[in-house]
Formats: structure tokens, C-alpha cells, sequence
């Protein structure tokens, strides 16, 4: 990919026009200890995480809500965790916390500062992609505009201020709060093998294609 067409910023009608892609692979929601339990041996496997949170949101000026839901997504699933059935705390502070698992995701580190507010913990492992792109001097450093120029591919954002803190989440939620987690992973492999992170490609990583679990 020629990083000149990297450097292109596209117009919001130009996004628009774009094919709408959403993650159509497996999705558990976890709401309970043994939830967790059952998942946390696929996630430590994991070399990569895409990660994202969701929080309901605050209509109030200066108020700002905890997150709602934790989203992280593996090369086989999506995983999206519940914080009002299952609250934050060591269980989960525990894999944000390993060094040598890449944890990637847009304005990723505030939202680890919100979620060591509701229990203290050193997060690690954290790839910003905003930060990535605004390194190489990209002008697409969100999630949607970074989908866009480096697949050509249209996120919908339409669930963002629905509220997350719902007892049960709608299909449309969990659809779009597993693609968000699902494409900041695709977008941190695509960003490696174009050498704008350093990193060698493992033979394990899968090929990029808009759709299931890739």
C-alpha cells in the first residue's frame, strides 16, 4: 500500500459511499465468573488483542460515566464482557496487565485510566493506533477513518451513544461492539506488515478480509 494513499484524507462522503463492514464471527458475551473463567485460557493464548471499551453515555456537562463493557478480540472471537454483571477487578486487571500481549485499540490509554479507577492496576502491552497513525503523520487516527483508508471499508458508529449499561445488550450492540474490538485488531496487523509498527509478521497471523473471525 503506497503510504501516500495513507496520507489521503478522505471526505465524510467519500466514507459513506464505502461498503459497510461488521464482524460476523463468533461473539460470547460474559457475564459471569464462570464465563470469564471459561474464557480467559483462549485469551492468554493470544498474541494480539483488539480492545474497546463502551460506556452509557452522560448528557450532564463534566460528568462522565464508568465503562460499561469491555470488548477484546482474538484471531477466533470476539469476547464481550459485562462490567454490571461482572465487575472490573484483579481477574480482568490481570491480562491488561501482561507485557507481552498486545492490547490494540484507539484512545486505548483513556480507556485504561477509567477502567484503574475502578480498580488499580498498571496496564501493559497497549498499542494506540491513533497514536501509531499520527506518528507516520496520517490524518485517519480514528477508528472509522482508519478502517476506511487502510481497507476501504465503512464502520457503522451508529450504537456509540445507545447505552451499554443495559442488563441485555440489543443485536445491534453486540454486532457493533464486537466490530469495533474485531477491526482495531485487523488495523494493528495491516499497520505491521506495512512497517509502521515494529514488528516482525508471525506466520500465525491471518490474512486481512472484511467478514467472520480473521
Amino acid at each position: 500500500m503506497d503510504m501516500d494513499v495513507l496520507r489521503r484524507r478522505l471526505s465524510s462522503e467519500e466514507i459513506n459511499a464505502l461498503p459497510l463492514c461488521h464482524y460476523e464471527g463468533p461473539v460470547h458475551v460474559v457475564r459471569s465468573e464462570a464465563d470469564w473463567q471459561a474464557a480467559l485460557p483462549l485469551l492468554r493464548e493470544e498474541s494480539i488483542l483488539g480492545f474497546d471499551t463502551e460506556t452509557r453515555p452522560s448528557f450532564r456537562k463534566g460528568r462522565r460515566n464508568s465503562p460499561a463493557l469491555i470488548q477484546l478480540a482474538t484471531a477466533r472471537a470476539v469476547y464481550l464482557i459485562q462490567l454490571s454483571w461482572l465487575p472490573f477487578g484483579p481477574h480482568l486487571a490481570d491480562l491488561l496487565a501482561n507485557p507481552v500481549q498486545v492490547k490494540a485499540g484507539v484512545g486505548i490509554r483513556d480507556d485504561m485510566r477509567d477502567l484503574a479507577k475502578l480498580h488499580d492496576f498498571e496496564p501493559a502491552g497497549l498499542v494506540d493506533l491513533g497514536g501509531v497513525a499520527r506518528a507516520h503523520k496520517l490524518p485517519s487516527q480514528g477508528l472509522r477513518t482508519l478502517a476506511a483508508n487502510f481497507f476501504g471499508w465503512r464502520v457503522s458508529k451508529g450504537s456509540q451513544c445507545s447505552n451499554w449499561s443495559l442488563p441485555e445488550l440489543s443485536a445491534r450492540q453486540i454486532a457493533y461492539a464486537a466490530t469495533d474490538a474485531w477491526i482495531g485488531r485487523l488495523i494493528f496487523i495491516r499497520m505491521c506488515e506495512l512497517g509502521l509498527i515494529p514488528a516482525a509478521r508471525p506466520a500465525s497471523w491471518p490474512a486481512v478480509s472484511c467478514g467472520g473471525g480473521a
